[in-house]
This record gives C-alpha cells, structure tokens and sequence, in this order.
C-alpha cells in the first residue's frame, strides 16, 4: 500500500512546479460528506526546507493517490507551524469554493441546471452531472451560499420525486450523482472490516408525524394549508410537524404528492450507524455500502452520509458515519 502526497506550486518563483513529499507525511486524514460540506484533507509533514525554487503557500494544490489511484484533488487553506519540526497543512477540495455568496432566481429549471449554472459563473471545473429530470418552479436565494443554493434544489427534487442525489469533487472535477447508481461490490461488518460500531435510533431529528404545506393565494389574499398526520405515530411520540411553504404556481395534485412524498420520507424514526473498520479507499460519503451485523438484524445497502479515512504508518483505518432507511 503507498501513499502519494504531492504539492504543486501556484504562486512562488516555480509556478507549477511539483513536489513530492510523501516520505515526510507522517499523518494524513481525508474526510468526505455526502452534502453540506467540502471534501477535506489534512496531514501533518516534517518541515521541509523551502526554497526559492519549493515554497508552500495557501493557494496550492494538494493531490493524493493511493496505489496510484486517483484520491483527491484540492487548495491548501491553511497551514500551522511553530518551533518544533511539524507542519499541519489543511486543503479543501472544489466544493469549498461553493461557499461563496450569490444571489440567485431560478424558475422551471433542474438541480442539475442550478448545478451547471453555478459552476459556469464560479469558473468551476464540472464532471459527470446526472439529470435529475424534476423541473423546480421557482427558486429566489438571495445572498446564500452556493452550496445551499445546490443542496436546495437537491432537497426539493428529493421532496418531490423520492429520488436522491449525492454532489462531490472526484479529484478535481464536480459531479452530481444518484446515491442508487453509486454502490461497490463489498462488505463491511461481521468478519469483514468492521471492528467497532455504534447504533442510534432517534426521533429527535428529521422526524415528522404532522406536515402542514401552505401557499399564499395572491389572488384572494388567504393561506391555503394542506396537511398530512399519522394519529398512530402522533399517540406514540406526540405531536412533530413539519411547517413548510410551496410554490404558489403549485396544483393540489402536485402538493397532494409533495405530501405523500413527506410523509413517506420523514414519518418515522432516523437510525444511524458509525462503523470503524480497516480502510477501504474505495469508500466515500455518497456511496451505498452493504454492512452486515447480525446482532442487530443489519444486512443491507446502506447510504454513507460521512467517510473518514485516517493513515498513520502502514496503517489504514476509516469510520463510517451510515444512513439506516
């Protein structure tokens, strides 16, 4: 197993020049999220000695490989250094420049067409963008962030169609996937991997026996309200409503389906799973793995919403922070 970690000079006196360092790392962790943030690299290097013609700046680029396999691709943001010898070095992949602020208005547009559009006014390199197919009618973010912006689109689409989609940087390039069409051929759990875990079940977050949709008719000046509730769930863990508005250019059938959807989706109890396993570089936030624990009945493809691969040495472990749908 070898780890490549190279520096490419952006801004010094050898612009573009690449460097090695791999034989100086002596830690490195890569942590991705399947939505809201930017995929991230951190590791820490004995000093090196910079010169005129090796300098490393914010700005950079970082890549890594994993028997040269392509792992990321991303631009030093931080670096810390004092009197002794090490120097921790924190890069982002493109996803972090999502975190600029626009203003937008979107109307009969796609995630996907959000997605590109963002891209193209942010000089953002794109890969693989799935079609997401379900035309949102109108979108008006003002001074929000890009992301949010995108995760957004992803969430209505998700609301309306039941279909999900994960965003991510695949070494340098951002891509727009479907979390069904992203699952490896592997099993982590029982006698594969898998050497700790931790079950949460909770209806503390994201859970919804009541769910009242609501529009403003311009028309005739009233709320129109439309609502869903579950009278079983609601006498077993009270009353948890869900209060959100829709489009006014909406039918009753279409907010009649949002509803179902809603329902579908929020009305029950979230389950996690954190797994801790030997590392699998294969494995990143946004994939379906299939995890097995016999103890607690798990056998099933499930959706990894967090994936922390930490190297130190010859060793290779990774946490799984996994969605139980």
């Amino acid at each position: 197993m070898t780890l490549s970690v190279k520096l490419i000079n952006r801004q010094g006196a050898s612009t573009d020049a690449e460097w090695d360092v791999s034989e100086i790392v002596e830690s490195l962790s890569w942590k991705t999220s399947r939505m809201g943030k930017a995929g991230s690299l951190s590791f820490t290097m004995i000093r090196p000695v910079q010169t005129e013609k090796f300098t490393y700046n914010n700005g950079d680029i970082v890549r890594v490989q994993f028997d040269k396999k392509n792992i990321f691709h991303g631009y030093i943001f931080s670096i810390d250094e004092g009197r002794d010898e090490a120097v921790k070095i924190t890069a982002y992949d493109q996803v972090r420049y999502l975190m600029n602020t626009d203003t937008y208005v979107f109307k009969g547009v796609t995630a996907s067409d959000v997605l590109k559009r963002i891209a193209k006014d942010f000089n953002l390199k794109l890969g693989k963008v799935a079609d997401t197919g379900y035309k949102i009618p109108t979108m008006s973010e003002d001074g929000q962030k890009l992301l949010d912006i995108i995760c957004k689109a992803i969430t209505l689409t998700y609301s309306s169609t039941g279909r999900d989609y994960c965003l991510y940087d695949d070494f340098g390039s951002l891509c727009l996937r479907g979390v069904n069409d992203m699952q490896l051929d592997l099993v982590v759990g029982d006698e594969s991997l898998m050497y700790d875990y931790q079950i949460n079940r909770s209806i503390d977050n994201d859970t919804y026996n009541q769910i009242k949709l609501y529009k403003d008719n311009k028309k005739s000046g009233k709320r129109e309200v439309y609502m869903a509730k579950d009278s079983v769930n609601i006498k077993r863990w009270g009353v948890l409503q869900l209060y959100q508005s829709v489009d006014e250019d909406m039918n009753q059938a279409q907010i009649n389906q949002m509803l179902t959807n809603l329902a579908k989706l929020k009305n029950r109890e979230s389950k996690s799973l954190k797994v801790s396993a030997l590392g699998d570089i294969r494995i990143r936030a946004g994939m379906r793995v299939r995890i097995v624990i016999s103890k607690y009945g798990v056998d099933q493809a499930l959706l990894v919403d967090e994936c922390s691969h930490d190297f130190d040495g010859a060793e290779h472990t990774m946490t799984l922070d996994l969605r139980v749908v």
